[in-house]
């Protein structure tokens, strides 16, 4: 069934004259606003001042730095040299290929950021972001299945999808089940914690988001298919560029979870701009 759901699916939500919006760069945005409704939610609840300009400078920082960071992420990570060879093709339209990993640097620059110009603690900055941000993962991955991209290994399961792209073989639907950890399951965490009162001390929720995310992205990446012009790294049959700049993340969200609880820093202090 789930096969036959894909092959209806269009990678272009609709058009507006000679232009075509597809479903990715859709999910992007409306990724990014249902984060800022979310941090102004919890920036309430966590009674820190944050008000709608603030939340602006913060979005636009970050949705920056995240598109910024996604495609020099992928450039270095897995273009295996090729943007090196054909640099104009790092800006040719439309844009293809884009990675979390430099993503979340890309935003973790723009929170940075944010944080100098508005003078606010960055660490509850991160927190915030932490708790928001599997919405637009979530969003993203199920872009990458209608996309009909970073599909899994060869299945015969019930809800095997034959992706064209990959051959005849039924696959593993990994961007679905990427969506649904990365996505709902750690958003599902994350908030739960997050309606804690008080709530948990500075870098908890950003340590708790390093840890499940590492831990949920490394699982897929077990049955997920490698990119084709990078293959299994080291001589292995099962370890992915994936999991290799996964790794880092468990390990410094479990330090980072570690000190954040030792130090029991309160989200506390107003975050306003400075007249």
């Amino acid at each position: 069934m789930l096969n036959e759901v894909y092959q209806r699916l269009d990678p272009v939500a609709f058009k507006v004259g000679p232009v075509s919006v597809q479903w990715y760069g859709l999910f992007y945005i409306i990724g990014f606003l249902l984060a800022a409704l979310l941090v102004s939610r919890l920036a309430r609840r966590w009674e820190i001042a944050f008000d709608w300009d603030s939340i602006l400078t913060m979005l636009i920082a970050c949705m920056l730095g995240a598109i910024a960071g996604g495609r020099i992420g992928y450039i270095l990570f897995y273009g295996n040299g090729y943007y090196f060879e054909h640099p104009e093709k790092i800006l040719a339209f439309p844009i293809s290929g884009m990675s979390y990993h430099g993503g979340m640097i890309g935003l973790a620059v723009g929170l940075v950021v944010t944080s100098r110009v508005l003078k606010v603690p960055l660490l509850s900055l991160g927190d915030l972001a932490s708790v928001s941000t599997p919405i637009g993962l979530g969003l993203v991955r199920v872009a990458n299945f209608i996309n009909g991209e970073l599909w899994g290994s060869a299945t015969d399961l019930p809800w095997g999808v034959v992706f064209e792209a990959a051959g005849p073989l039924p696959r593993h639907p990994s961007q679905l089940y990427e969506a649904f950890l990365e996505g709902a399951v750690l958003l599902a965490v994350l908030y739960a914690l997050a309606r804690r009162k008080p709530p948990l001390p500075q870098g908890s929720y950003f340590g708790v988001y390093l840890i499940g995310y590492g831990v949920f992205r490394i699982a897929v990446e077990f049955i997920r298919q490698p990119d084709a012009q990078i293959g299994y790294l080291l001589g292995t049959t099962w370890l992915t560029m994936g999991m290799l700049l996964t790794l880092p993340m468990v390990l410094g969200g479990i330090v980072m979870l570690y000190v954040a609880l030792k130090r029991n820093e309160p989200q506390r202090g107003q975050l306003v701009q400075e007249d």
